[in-house]
This record gives structure tokens, C-alpha cells and sequence, in this order.
């Protein structure tokens, strides 16, 4: 007969098995959720080369798409890419945006993406239609960020106040790419006082940081701001890295490094920002030269 110490001590380690596997189990869904996202900029692709565009993102594990709006682009086409997509589990998000956004007049162009997609949606079967809006504007690309910022700041804000606005409407998320850096800046208005990444977060579902670096240490050091204050207000951030050629630097982008050096480092960051909530994945900009990326 087995003694009842033997017994409870038994008991104890199968408790701590099932305990281990379970936090194992979650971790794993955990991650499973994360975002492995990408930009799509030539949107013809989805037009000239659909499955070939397809199995690639397949291939990488990706689950989001970025897709930029080309209104020249037939809708049918968008319908058969997404639907497609979604049979894999690759949402797919409109994408839009420029410099010129936050010029006067510039948000005409932002509520024509939004009438544009409201009209789309409208029409499509819900395997057809777009997960969400993510917006690329990059207001210091603006020749006012340098002559004028306060105001440049103002209008940048004036243009997501209304892209929310748009989102809510048609009952979806929006996202914004953001840089690092928008840390450093403040901003005192009619919005408020504050810094301008944690006004950026607080108003979307999900930011994600241009963190164009390409050592894990590096990305880790200029994103953990964003990290912080997202995990305060329950919101999530996703880590852009670059793969494309850069004039700025070979420390910008792995293009130089290769696909097995960047998923390394990937994984060095996604180690130290596991236990974070408000850390929800990778991006990686962008599909053309992920696609031509060495490996």
C-alpha cells in the first residue's frame, strides 16, 4: 500500500505538472494572439501576383496586413485578396495616410479613405471586408513641423480626433504607426498638456513604433516608454522594424543582416517584453523587401 506522505507527495508534483503545462499552454496563446504584421505599399500586387503575395505572408507566420488603398483598384480585387486572407487568419487593415494630412484642408483626404471604406464594407460579405483602419501620416515629414510644430502638432491631433470619430462609426479599430522619438515631444493646446506619444496611444487601439533599429538592445531601449505608458492605460503596441535599404544608416534597418540575424534579435525582444501586456507583437516594414530580404 503506498504510505500517504508518498501519496500527498504524488499529488503535489502532478499538481505542479498540470500548473506548469497550463502557464506553458497560456504563454503559447499568448503569443499565438500577437500581432506578426506587415505593410503592403503596392497594392497592385494583390492584382498581379494574389497567391503568390499570399503563400509568402503564409510562409512568415503573418496574421495582419496592412494594405494600402489604391481607389483605382477594383473592389472585386480587394474582395478575392481578403477573402482569401481570411481563410488563412491574416486580417487584413486599410491603410492611408501622408505628410499633407496635416496641411489646411488635408483631412478631406483622410474622411475620403473613410467614406471610401464605409461604402466597401458596406458591400462586402464579412470575410470580404477590411479588420480595422491604420493610418501612416507622419506629420514631421510636414515642411510646417519645422516652420510652424505647435500648429503642425494641433493639426496632427485635430486629424485623429476625426479619424476616431470614422472608426467608431464603422465599428472598427484603428491604428496609427508612430516613431519612437514622439516621446520627446510635447505639446500644449487645446487638447491639453502632455506628451505627445501618450496622447497618441491613448486615443487608438493599437500604436505601432517605428523602432528602425537593427539590435534587439537598441529597440528594446527606444520603445520602452511607449511600453510603459500602454501598459498603464491597457493598450497595446506593436515593434516596427525595417528591412528595406536605408540612406540614414546601417543601423536602421536589417537589410544589410538578413532574415535569420532580424528573427534573432526578434527574439531577444520579444524575451524581454514577454510579461508585458501592452507588447503585442512585430511588424515588419515592409512586404517588398521582406520578399528580397537575404536569408
Amino acid at each position: 500500500m503506498v504510505s500517504r506522505s508518498l501519496s500527498k507527495a504524488i499529488i503535489a508534483f502532478i499538481v505542479t505538472i498540470v500548473s506548469t503545462l497550463g502557464l506553458t499552454i497560456g504563454k503559447v496563446e499568448a503569443t499565438a494572439m500577437q500581432d506578426r504584421a506587415t505593410w503592403l505599399w503596392d497594392t497592385t500586387k494583390i492584382v498581379e501576383d494574389e497567391s503568390g503575395v499570399l503563400q509568402f505572408l503564409e510562409s512568415k507566420d503573418v496574421n495582419k496586413v496592412y494594405l494600402q488603398i489604391n481607389t483605382d483598384i477594383a473592389n472585386d480585387n480587394y474582395k478575392s485578396f481578403i477573402d482569401k486572407a481570411t481563410t488563412k487568419g491574416i486580417k487584413v487593415y486599410a491603410l492611408d495616410g501622408a505628410a499633407s494630412w496635416v496641411s489646411e484642408d488635408g483631412y478631406k483626404m483622410q474622411d475620403q479613405l473613410f467614406e471610401w471604406l464605409h461604402t466597401y464594407n458596406e458591400s462586402a460579405l464579412t470575410t470580404e471586408q477590411f479588420s480595422g483602419v491604420h493610418l501612416d501620416v507622419e506629420p514631421y515629414l510636414n515642411s510646417g513641423w519645422s516652420s510652424n510644430q505647435v500648429n503642425t502638432i494641433e493639426s496632427y491631433q485635430a486629424l485623429l480626433t476625426r479619424a476616431k470619430e470614422g472608426a467608431n462609426q464603422l465599428q472598427i479599430p484603428l491604428e496609427v504607426d508612430m516613431p519612437f522619438w514622439f516621446d520627446e515631444i510635447a505639446y500644449s493646446n487645446q487638447y491639453g498638456n502632455g506628451i505627445l506619444a501618450e496622447w497618441v496611444i491613448d486615443q487608438v487601439d493599437s500604436v505601432s513604433i517605428m523602432a528602425y533599429r537593427d539590435a534587439a538592445k537598441n529597440i528594446i531601449k527606444i520603445v520602452e516608454n511607449e511600453i510603459e505608458y500602454a501598459q498603464k492605460v491597457n493598450k497595446s503596441i506593436v515593434i516596427g522594424v525595417e528591412t528595406g535599404a536605408s540612406n540614414e544608416g546601417k543601423t536602421i534597418t536589417f537589410y544589410d543582416n538578413g532574415e535569420a540575424f532580424m528573427n534573432k534579435q526578434l527574439a531577444t525582444v520579444h524575451r524581454h517584453y514577454a510579461n508585458k501586456t501592452s507588447f503585442n507583437g512585430f511588424a515588419i516594414h515592409h512586404v517588398d523587401s521582406w520578399m528580397n530580404m537575404r536569408p
